[in-house]
């Protein structure tokens, strides 16, 4: 079903595309948002070559956009930034070369495994880490729940146990079920995999083990929920659940652990505020001044609530969201509904989508670039920009996705196709953030999502192979929930995420 009310509304004015000059480009702060307008610069036929050089080394980041741009504009390499390594001393890389020659010496004797026993701790990861594929396949034997506790005690092993599982060393494999020692030096993700990789062994009790060390190593908020929630999966021990719902982060899993608790969502914070007209609307739409208020906002100088006073208004709530959140240390949940005179015209479940994505991308920042050139409100990339143009017979620059009217508009067309095929939320995210060729394949293989009950479909949002889309996906689909409550119209996680397996309901890619 298409929809057509908001790409019915007309803009006015047909824009083409704008021209930039070297100064202009020169005078803006080193920032992301800078390196779209230096890449708008290379790719203007009537930038020379001269002008070309000099402002790539402007650039905050040489992304793989602008080192095509400059290719093409100048005929050279981008010169590209090395971070700065303090140089070895002679004496240095002497004991490093030694400690490389005795790694050799030891994966080359007639027995490997028994004279790499013998080494020091320290020997033992510093040779398996170095002694290449081969040489740790010499040194696959079994170990004792003693040494391999001990090896836990130092940060080097984390290495050694991704080297472990990657490259599938099956006899060092059946060490991954042993407990730690207390004071280990896994990291939360070292922690997080064992405790999958034991539950896809069928080892709760130890698996439930590794999620309760993960939870306290995580350094977010939310990767701690996760490790609770899921430590309340192979045990269902309630006791993690609570934990989880004192979390002051609303994600997936604190919206999961208060349905199986059947207990209410928690309040969020949407702020109605006054129509005043604190910037004109150059400035609210500027990636610039953007860029520049988020030094502000950095800064360990500035008083954030103070700050946030001065966007108090209805045009620059995302400012006023953004900042407070900030000054809260992210325990303050906003969930701002801006632009309600064009969104109420849509369906509940279109709004909420689109409330739900424009969160997640851009905090609601009408002048946000992303390090790919995703542009504005609803980070929108170039391309997509070109193409829905193209279908709508405009001529368009792309500076005018940095207006949320003109953002909303051109989403909501993207959506109509989207929509097409996937009817999902979390497919939709999916598609949105990783392209919908991603989604179909993903939904094709039947490997995930393919059916409920057990660990099922939670399993399956966890292995979803690209990581940045999974992530995107669990927000977005909390945002979504959050937003369709709001809106008005009751919805439970559990029940959304109750359907994932079934293509009548939620795609038209399965049979």
């Amino acid at each position: 079903m298409r929809y057509f009310i908001l790409t019915a509304l007309l803009f006015s004015a047909l824009l083409s595309a704008k021209s930039f000059s070297y100064a202009e480009i020169h005078s803006m702060p080193k920032s992301i948002e800078k390196d779209y307008y230096i890449w708008r610069l290379l790719k203007q036929k009537a930038t020379t070559k001269t002008d070309a050089i000099k402002i790539i080394k402007e650039a905050k980041r040489v992304s793989p956009k602008l080192k095509k741009a400059y290719k093409k504009k100048t005929g050279l390499k981008a010169p590209v930034k090395k971070r700065y390594r303090k140089p070895m001393s002679a004496k240095a890389k002497a004991v490093l070369k030694k400690k490389q020659q005795h790694a050799k010496a030891v994966i080359k004797s007639d027995k490997p495994f028994q004279r790499w026993l013998k080494e020091s701790n320290k020997a033992k990861l510093f040779i398996f880490n170095n002694g290449g594929r081969l040489g740790r396949k010499k040194l696959d034997h079994e170990i004792s729940e003693k040494l391999w506790q001990t090896l836990t005690t130092h940060a080097a092993f984390n290495s050694s146990i991704k080297k472990i599982r990657k490259e599938h060393l099956r006899h060092l494999q059946k060490a991954l079920l042993f407990v730690p020692a207390k004071k280990n030096a896994l990291t939360h993700a070292t922690l997080e995999a064992l405790a999958f990789h034991a539950l896809a062994l069928g080892k709760r009790s130890i698996s439930e083990t590794y999620f309760l060390l993960a939870s306290r190593k995580a350094a977010e908020r939310e990767a701690a929920d996760k490790a609770l929630f899921w430590a309340y999966m192979v045990s269902r021990d309630k006791r993690h659940l609570k934990a989880v719902i004192k979390s002051y982060d609303i994600n997936l899993y604190t919206l999961l652990a208060r349905d199986f608790l059947k207990l209410k969502y928690p309040k969020t914070i949407t702020p109605a505020l006054p129509k005043a007209k604190l910037l004109n609307k150059k400035e609210i739409t500027s990636p610039i001044y953007w860029a520049k208020l988020k030094k502000k906002i950095f800064s360990k100088k500035t008083d954030l609530s103070k700050l946030a006073q001065q966007y108090r208004s209805e045009d620059t709530i995302g400012y006023y969201s953004y900042i407070k959140t900030k000054a809260s240390r992210e325990k303050e949940q906003y969930f701002p509904m801006p632009y309600r005179a064009l969104l109420d015209k849509l369906p509940k479940t279109r709004q909420a989508i689109m409330y739900a994505i424009a969160r997640q991308e851009s905090r609601f920042i009408p002048g946000s670039v992303s390090s790919s050139y995703a542009l504005g409100l609803m980070q929108i990339m170039p391309f997509l920009v070109d193409h829905l143009a193209k279908q709508r017979k405009e001529s368009i620059d792309y500076d005018a996705m940095f207006d949320p009217k003109t953002s909303l508009i051109y989403a909501n067309e993207h959506m109509n196709y989207l929509t097409k095929w996937l009817q999902h939320p979390l497919y939709i995210a999916y598609a949105y953030n990783a392209g919908i060729g991603f989604t179909r394949r993903i939904l094709k293989k039947k490997r995930l999502f393919a059916r409920n009950g057990g660990y099922e479909p939670y399993l399956s949002i966890e292995r979803l192979p690209n990581a940045q889309a999974r992530r995107y996906g669990k927000h977005v689909l909390t945002n979504y929930v959050i937003y369709l409550n709001k809106l008005g119209v009751p919805l439970r996680m559990t029940d959304l995420l109750s359907t994932l397996h079934l293509p009548a309901k939620t795609d038209k890619f399965r049979k």
